[in-house]
């Protein structure tokens, strides 16, 4: 929708009936709202919690569909805050508006952000993945920790990544904590779920390379030719590393090379050092063009 449409939509927020007022912790809705925070009640409704009017913004620019919109009383009569609340109405949601005791409720935080958008998850199979050119992809095998994983998705974004393959069981991508670190990436990269069985077994098929992390990998990870071929970066669990079945089915094996008494690089650390090496090469291999 346009934002002359927005405005056109602008007075549906004082209709009424379409913005229902709700003051307390124990109305059905906050309580349903309230369940989002446990994996179990995200799933079985197919949505997930994003705070914030930017990242609520960018969510309906990209097509994302939102189901609630919950916004503070402090955010009435801010003209952002209605176009939002009418392109949601519009759209067939609902809308809420709420004291500030809900709305940290609902986002289990003492300082919430003024609003807070309920929105259908979107994932994709692997099997409609299709990498061309130099599309570099991240897959990532059993992530536990839910910062890592936001952290991961959100320097991806930055890095022009195409997606995010989660292998096996991985922290879900749609929790709260996740979605904060994210900083509104997780509406902008595709995100594909699947087992390492299956993975295993689309890999056969897949025409690029594939470049692991390993503490014994035998090349620099500066070293590695990419070709302009299309790229999967396999990044392993956070303790344990990537798992010899999927080591064994990388074409490279990468290192990055380390001083002082750390072993080891941060999981997000580790994955944006990657990243942004094979983003230099292929900015090389493209003739030298400056980033946009």
């Amino acid at each position: 929708m346009t934002r002359h449409d927005d405005r056109q939509h602008g007075s549906s927020i004082a209709r009424p009936g379409k913005v229902k007022e709700v003051t307390s912790l124990t109305n059905p809705i906050v309580k349903d709202l309230r369940s989002l925070a446990l994996k179990k009640f995200r799933d079985q409704q197919g949505v997930f919690l994003a705070e914030g009017l930017k990242l609520v913004i960018d969510a309906l620019d990209l097509g994302w569909v939102i189901k609630t919109l919950v916004y503070s009383k402090a955010g009435k009569g801010n003209s952002l805050v209605e176009q939002v609340a009418a392109r949601t109405i519009a759209k067939g949601g609902d809308v809420l508006e709420v004291n500030e005791k809900v709305i940290s409720a609902i986002t289990r935080r003492d300082n919430p952000q003024m609003v807070v958008g309920v929105f259908e998850q979107q994932l994709q199979p692997l099997s409609a993945t299709r990498a061309q050119g130099n599309d570099v992809y991240v897959a990532l095998d059993r992530v536990r920790d839910p910062g890592n994983l936001g952290t991961i998705i959100r320097t991806a974004d930055a890095a022009g990544a195409k997606g995010i393959i989660l292998i096996g069981d991985t922290t879900d991508p749609f929790s709260l904590e996740t979605v904060r670190a994210t900083m509104g990436s997780v509406f902008a990269v595709p995100l594909i779920r699947t087992s390492e069985t299956e993975f295993l077994s689309w890999r056969k098929g897949f025409s690029g390379l594939i470049v692991g992390t390993h503490l014994k990998g035998a090349v620099d990870y500066r070293t590695i030719p990419y070709g302009g071929k299309p790229v999967i970066l396999l990044m392993g669990n956070e303790q344990q590393g990537l798992p010899d079945t999927l080591a064994s089915t990388c074409d490279k094996l990468a290192r990055i090379p380390q001083e002082g008494r750390a072993d080891s690089l941060n999981l997000a650390i580790a994955t944006g050092v990657m990243l942004f090496e094979i983003r230099r090469e292929a900015l090389t291999l493209d003739g030298g063009k400056q980033d946009k």
